[in-house]
């Protein structure tokens, strides 16, 4: 269970690999930015220097001064001067936190069928205000609730589940009443491993609005109860998005950090590597909690996530 300390340590942002960077001067690093753009060949060092080694806030600044300078935008110049996996990772970077998961949920939604993986994966791990965030940004750039349009795109248990989660009301509380926890484990239980047929609604009711705390504590009782982990119960009972998206939610509730560990896994392994949920994860965790993933990612696969290797290359 997080203690008060690690949370503190999360909301804080002492468990990211990237802090802000002391003495820092947002005019001279858009020079830097705007010298290393210019002319023939762009001089990647740079670049990279300057925005992996920056703030997130710190970036956002150094956009304004950038614009300021050169009456242009830094992801203007950034896309017509780069390409590819490179140019998304810096757009990335530059991009608000809150602005990115939007435009990463937009693109989930965009075009023929949706790429129900990344609406899943933020979704499942942002808290209430990153996701009250990243809907204040879809209104003002479409002029459309989020709701509505994930309405849209999905449906069934699934779409039930997933828009509790969207709407970003899930239950703040950090007290944990065990008897509480018990009665919903033993919810849980009657409604799937002990009946004939599975009753969806009650998992979805109970791991997408109670707090993360109940729920940590209601997995323990769970286990008690029935002999089985949650996870391995929702595997069993039901298929397709629905148990993708309930499955994350526990990973979540048990470690974000090792959810997201085993992500970064498999977006490495095999033939080809998934850049668009490598760079997801490295610049959207960067500052709250990628240290712990870095640790999580270890335990689980006894290798450091730097490490390159014949089915990895990070």
């Amino acid at each position: 269970m997080l203690t008060g300390e690690c949370i503190c340590a999360l909301q804080s942002g002492e468990r990211g690999t990237i802090k802000p960077k002391a003495n820092f001067n947002a005019e001279q690093d858009a020079a830097a930015l705007k010298k290393a753009l210019e002319g023939l060949g762009t001089n990647e060092k740079i670049v990279i220097e300057i925005l992996t080694t920056r703030s997130s806030a710190q970036r956002q600044l150094i956009c304004k001064a950038y614009e300021k300078a050169t009456s242009r935008t830094l992801v203007k110049d950034l896309k017509g001067d780069t390409s590819g996996n490179f140019e998304d990772l810096l757009v990335a970077l530059v991009t608000p936190p809150a602005e990115y998961d939007c435009h990463e949920v937009m693109r989930a939604m965009k075009g023929a069928g949706t790429k129900d993986k990344v609406l899943i994966e933020i979704f499942a791990s942002r808290s209430n205000q990153q996701i009250k965030d990243l809907s204040d940004i879809y209104f003002k750039e479409t002029k459309k609730q989020l709701t509505a349009a994930l309405e849209s795109e999905v449906s069934g248990d699934y779409s039930k589940a997933l828009l509790l989660l969207a709407l970003g009301k899930r239950d703040e509380s950090t007290t944990v009443d065990v008897n509480k926890a018990r009665e919903d484990a033993k919810t849980l239980y009657n409604a799937g491993e002990k009946k004939w047929g599975t009753d969806e609604s009650k998992f979805i009711e109970i791991l997408c609005k109670k707090s993360i705390p109940h729920l940590r504590q209601t997995v323990i009782e769970y286990k008690n109860i029935s002999g089985k982990t949650l996870q391995q119960s929702i595997e069993g009972e039901m298929s397709g998005d629905l148990e993708n998206l309930l499955v994350a939610v526990v990973k979540c509730v048990k470690s974000v950090p090792g959810y997201f560990a085993e992500l970064l896994h498999e977006s490495m392994k095999g033939a080809g590597t998934d850049e668009s949920t490598l760079n997801r994860i490295m610049v959207s965790r960067s500052e709250i909690d990628l240290l712990d993933i870095r640790a999580e990612f270890k335990k689980l696969y006894k290798h450091s996530l730097f490490n390159t290797s014949s089915d990895f290359e990070v």
